[in-house]
């Protein structure tokens, strides 16, 4: 069994036109940190390579902030996102 890493928040919205999910953190996240997304049909890990926060370029995001982060894969909403 894989690591799962720490659960630092959820899936809240995904725009598959743009590949862009929209995550609700429980924890902060900057640029370069690993994820793993998952949930009923995903499970996917990917490096963080950027992020908006209303629209805005961070480098990093902290509890509370929805983000918005481009993902390799399609998520669904109230996928599981964590840090590894």
């Amino acid at each position: 069994m894989e690591e799962e890493g720490k659960l630092i928040g959820k899936v809240t919205h995904y725009f598959s036109n743009l590949g862009v999910a929209i995550i609700e953190l429980e924890d902060a996240l900057k640029v370069g940190d690993k994820i793993r997304i998952k949930g009923g049909s995903t499970d996917f890990e990917q490096e963080v390579e950027s992020m908006e926060v209303e629209h805005q370029k961070v480098q990093e995001a902290k509890k509370g902030d929805a983000i918005g982060l481009k993902v390799s894969e399609k998520v669904r909403e109230d996928n599981q996102v964590y840090r590894i």
